[in-house]
């Protein structure tokens, strides 16, 4: 047992170890002779205008770091979408914070990065918290406007959030620091407050070379929309200064002086540490995910003494309900258990599978929990809903569907930890990212994808040697196993958690042992948003 611990433990420090150095190289952005070019224009990165920022005493959870992984190779790629951002503490109150990578393209927006800021907007509006942009952009990157301008989740819908948190009475402040251009220097203007930087920072719908080629009028950038020129002529910006450094010190200013907002409440008590030592998280899941391991030891790594109530524990047993307290937060957990499990009619269930009771007992649960208004935790490690005609003939649709029903409506808040597999529905049953959790993060040991990559593979396969065969091409065994081997590892690829990172369907890969931080870090964040629907399911599957 000691054994086979240490070899879970290898398994899962090494792939950690291979997320840190892909971070690492990531926090590189556009590269080294890039970030040397900044600092000789008396410019910080944009990691480290979020360091000055930030109060340092406080965690920064950074949120799309993988994002435009591997992605984008012909265009040079796109390091964390040309974004740092994150949620921070400044002044002592927790904030959104983006910044424009100036290294990575001159800041130009790639699709990703369209979709990363309307990320972190979201956040900051289902959470009610300040944000703050730090604008260093060359603005839309052009030789791929068709993915990044038109659309109702493109570039322009950026603004319409500024709009829409306004009227929501979300701060939201803006420091332009670089370059502000063409569609983008809406984003500054329709903030609350513009700060700019003398010398660097400008704003204009149009650089000089186009209002050259446009009007045929020649000026100079800093004449056509520095800082001087906004804040003395136009009147569109509010404050400059004459370094970043002054500039994030009266940010840091700002935000000290912003009134108290009304809460959640949700329930919060002193809290304990594990009595497991979260270390052991390490050790838990098999190598490869490929054998039975007990949930509740995950569990017992993450709540507050260890504590776990579970709710109706005999019953529908390859889903984990209960009670816990993570850093004090009262929560309610949904987890899929992969032990092979024994109902009381002596019926064998296989483990990461959810069968009629076990959704039946998860929708009851959540609604539960709604009822009491209590965040939810979804802890996935799950293959799908059961299959075959007992199944069937049982209507595990239907109960899935009042699982699915019940995780559509909540209107606590969520949050999704992918541990091992997320297959097919029961991605959506466990509130996957189409089921809008506040925050959803994937251990370095997650898979996402419609179905196991053995099963996909083979049933590829299948589709490919029939469409040959239909051709009049014959296939050997061996050709066969050829393109087996390689439909796998295409599909394997895809359903890493880098893969599912660069498109943002999780917000992060984190370390397992930073789950309980970054659940606490969720809920305290939620915990702003006083304004919490009725909660109602609609029409429920019986």
């Amino acid at each position: 047992m000691k054994h086979q611990f240490n070899r879970n433990e290898d398994w899962m420090k090494l792939a950690v170890s291979q997320v840190r150095s892909r971070f690492e190289q990531i926090c590189q952005g556009g590269g080294k002779k890039a970030i040397a070019r900044q600092a000789e224009r008396n410019k910080l990165t944009a990691r480290e205008r979020i360091a000055y920022l930030c109060d340092s005493d406080q965690p920064f959870h950074e949120i799309g770091a993988f994002a435009g992984y591997d992605m984008y190779e012909a265009e040079g790629g796109c390091p964390a979408g040309g974004t740092v951002a994150g949620i921070g503490y400044i002044s002592g109150r927790q904030c959104v914070v983006v910044a424009n990578d100036q290294t990575v393209k001159a800041g130009a927006w790639f699709p990703i990065t369209g979709k990363k800021n309307l990320r972190l907007q979201e956040i900051a509006m289902e959470n009610r918290l300040p944000i703050i942009y730090l604008v260093d952009s060359a603005g839309v990157f052009l030789p791929m406007q068709d993915e990044i301008f038109p659309d109702k989740e493109h570039f322009g819908r950026i603004f319409r959030n500024n709009a829409r948190m306004s009227a929501m009475g979300i701060t939201q402040i803006a420091a332009v620091m670089g370059a502000c251009v063409a569609g983008g220097a809406y984003l500054p203007i329709m903030s609350d407050e513009t700060l700019m930087v003398e010398g660097n920072g400008s704003i204009f719908l149009a650089g000089p070379y186009l209002v050259k080629a446009a009007i045929g009028e020649e000026v100079d950038a800093e004449t056509l929309g520095g800082a001087e020129t906004h804040n003395a002529i136009s009147g569109i910006a509010d404050y400059k200064f004459s370094n970043e450094q002054e500039c994030l010190d009266h940010i840091k200013k700002m935000v000290s002086k912003l009134g108290p907002q009304a809460l959640a409440g949700f329930n919060r008590t002193t809290a304990l540490p594990p009595k497991k030592d979260p270390a052991h998280l390490y050790g838990i899941i098999p190598e490869g995910n490929l054998r039975p391991y007990d949930m509740r030891e995950i569990i017992a790594c993450i709540t507050d003494d260890s504590v776990f109530e579970e709710f109706k524990q005999e019953y529908g047993q390859t889903i984990l309900c209960g009670y816990a307290r993570i850093d004090g937060w009262a929560v309610g957990i949904v987890a899929n258990q992969r032990l092979v499990c024994k109902t009381k009619k002596g019926e064998m269930q296989l483990g990461g599978v959810i069968y009629n009771d076990s959704a039946d007992k998860a929708a009851r649960f959540i609604l539960n929990c709604n009822q009491k208004k209590i965040p939810l935790v979804f802890l996935q490690d799950v293959t799908g809903f059961m299959v075959g005609s007992r199944s069937e003939h049982s209507g595990i649709i239907k109960d899935g569907a009042k699982l699915v029903n019940a995780v559509a409506n909540s209107i606590v808040p969520k949050i999704t930890i992918i541990i091992g597999n997320s297959y097919g529905a029961g991605n959506y049953a466990m509130c996957g990212k189409a089921y809008d959790p506040r925050f959803i993060y994937a251990w370095p040991s997650a898979r996402i994808a419609v179905m196991g990559g053995e099963q996909a593979a083979k049933t590829l396969l299948q589709i490919q040697v029939a469409a040959m065969k239909q051709q009049g091409k014959e296939i050997s065994s061996e050709e066969e196993q050829q393109l087996l081997q390689t439909i796998k590892d295409r599909y394997e690829s895809q359903t890493s958690p880098y893969y599912a990172a660069a498109r943002l369907w999780v917000d992060d890969i984190i370390d397992p042992i930073q789950t309980r931080e970054l659940i606490a870090a969720g809920i305290h964040a939620a915990n702003h948003n006083a304004v919490i629907d009725e909660f109602k399911t609609g029409v429920f599957q019986v």
